[in-house]
């Protein structure tokens, strides 16, 4: 096996390339391999959990019905907790929306050949994130049917949203960023729904041939659609990469730019964005670890790029954890006694220590464990430490928003915070939401992005095929690629063995 190369070495890229896909998968094996998942015959582990997703999307349904028949009192906010579950919750599911946008625009844009596996499905999640996230401020403004107040449309009565609030910026933030997103993802999948479409009229199912020829809007492959289809792209990255740094500074304007002690800092721009790509990257690893296991797809989705948004999360978190003792130093170093009531008195010893204690735990020290090779490469710890981030970083947004409400500047009006029923219900309702939407992604849509994948492959090299005639990255065992076990032509590849060995460890 080859391990070490010099810089001289022409076939040093072959090398670098090769990690990225395991298996010795062809060009025809990677498409089986995606493809089979979304033209087999529904198995019934999947019915099982759509059933689970929609039981939870019932929940959604009834917690609204009964929000909207009775109102917003049925919460548990109060004075002067006038923000609770529901701007939590918001926070929460927009940073967990951060990650996919980060892998296709950004790690596209600097050329990281690792994302193609698994930028097609972080950002479908990013999409019902932020479905997920939308759902509470439309609720929380009380009076749904008139939420279109706050877009800007002109009117008899010359009635205008108040541009000077945060919350109108999250409007405009929130919904840009999702459009933006949607594009992305749509126009990333063009050449896989055309292979999709040419699979279906060669097996004759000409319903399914016909959706996926609307939605492929007449790909066929040509030199000048390539050329159109990667300037588009490139574009469109360049467009998605500002949003991903501006969406959650916007969200965290809502508490910075107040005068509420404990959310009045500078610091919270930068502080929320690592935060959101934290519990992104978190959120990733929970859902890719499960699809690859149930679809097979190790031989794609390795370890490697586990290991790589593990090494993101370790980043993330440090720098979450950095921001925690940095907001405890200023507060002691601004000799504002509001300021240092609230955290010293409030956070770390008040009567919620019980979340910020869990929130540390969660984000600063089991994210600590990355350090350590064995556990960034271990199926059970990482996956162990992508729940506890999740929780951690929704137990951050408690503690910022409920700790500081609950004792304002008048003690006569401090008041502890409880959630009702119903604040856990339309919770977990949004999840149910979530869970159905990426479900029905994983079934009908390719959860892998073909093309990009095929292009990190050796054999996207032109120079390829002129030392390796079959199109296995095997080749003619000249050293420049690791000796693995050879593909089987049928469907034994499915089973991504190669993995097996890595996925104990």
């Amino acid at each position: 096996m080859a391990t070490t190369t010099s810089h001289a070495d022409p076939n040093e890229h072959f090398l670098e390339d090769e990690r990225l896909v395991r298996g010795n998968l062809s060009f025809h094996d990677i498409t089986e391999l995606v493809a089979y998942h979304s033209e087999k015959k529904t198995p019934l582990g999947w019915y099982l959990a759509f059933g689970a997703a929609l039981t939870g999307l019932g929940i959604l349904g009834i917690s609204v019905a009964y929000l909207l028949w009775n109102g917003t009192g049925v919460w548990g906010n109060n004075v002067p907790v006038g923000w609770g579950w529901p701007i939590v919750n918001f926070v929460f599911w927009v940073g967990i929306g951060h990650a996919g946008t980060l892998i296709s625009a950004i790690l596209f844009l600097f050329r990281q050949g690792w994302r193609t596996s698994i930028n097609r499905a972080a950002e479908a999640m990013t999409l019902f994130a932020v479905a997920s996230a939308l759902l509470f401020p439309t609720l929380h403004v009380g009076r749904v049917w008139a939420v279109y107040w706050m877009l800007p449309l002109p009117n008899q009565m010359a009635m205008w949203p108040q541009f000077k609030s945060p919350l109108l910026w999250d409007v405009f933030a929130v919904s840009i960023y999702g459009t933006v997103s949607l594009v992305f993802w749509y126009v990333g999948l063009i050449p896989d729904l055309a292979t999709m479409r040419d699979r279906a009229v060669k097996q004759g199912r000409l319903l399914r041939a016909r959706i996926f020829a609307f939605f492929s809007l007449g790909w066929t492959g040509s030199n000048r659609h390539w050329r159109h289809y990667e300037k588009a792209y490139l574009l469109l990255a360049g467009l998605a990469t500002p949003l991903v740094l501006s969406v959650h500074s916007v969200v965290s304007f809502d508490f910075a730019i107040s005068i509420v002690p404990g959310w009045h800092t500078t610091i919270f721009p930068p502080y929320f964005v690592a935060g959101a790509v934290f519990s992104g990257f978190a959120m990733v690893v929970t859902l890719m670890v499960v699809a690859r296991k149930v679809y097979g797809l190790q031989n794609l989705i390795t370890l490697d790029h586990l290991e790589k948004m593990n090494v993101i999360i370790l980043v993330t978190g440090t720098i979450v954890g950095f921001a925690y003792i940095t907001e405890f130093f200023i507060a002691w170093y601004s000799g504002v006694v509001y300021e240092q009531y609230m955290f010293f008195n409030v956070r770390a010893t008040g009567p919620y220590a019980w979340a910020y204690w869990t929130m540390m735990s969660c984000n600063l020290l089991f994210p600590q464990l990355f350090w350590v090779k064995r556990f960034r490469r271990s199926i059970p710890i990482m996956f162990a430490i992508s729940i506890t981030t999740n929780i951690g970083m929704w137990f951050e947004r408690f503690v910022i928003t409920v700790t500081s409400l609950h004792r304002d500047y008048l003690p006569s009006s401090w008041d502890y915070f409880s959630p009702t029923i119903w604040d856990v219900l339309l919770y977990i309702g949004s999840f149910g939401l979530f869970f159905t939407l990426f479900l029905l992604f994983l079934r009908f849509i390719p959860m892998v992005a073909i093309s990009e994948v095929k292009n990190v492959t050796p054999q996207a090299d032109p120079h390829f095929y002129h030392s390796h005639g079959d199109g296995h990255g095997q080749g003619d065992g000249d050293g420049r690629v690791e000796e693995v076990p050879a593909a089987v032509p049928n469907v034994a590849y499915r089973t991504a063995s190669s993995e097996k060995d890595d996925d104990k460890a």
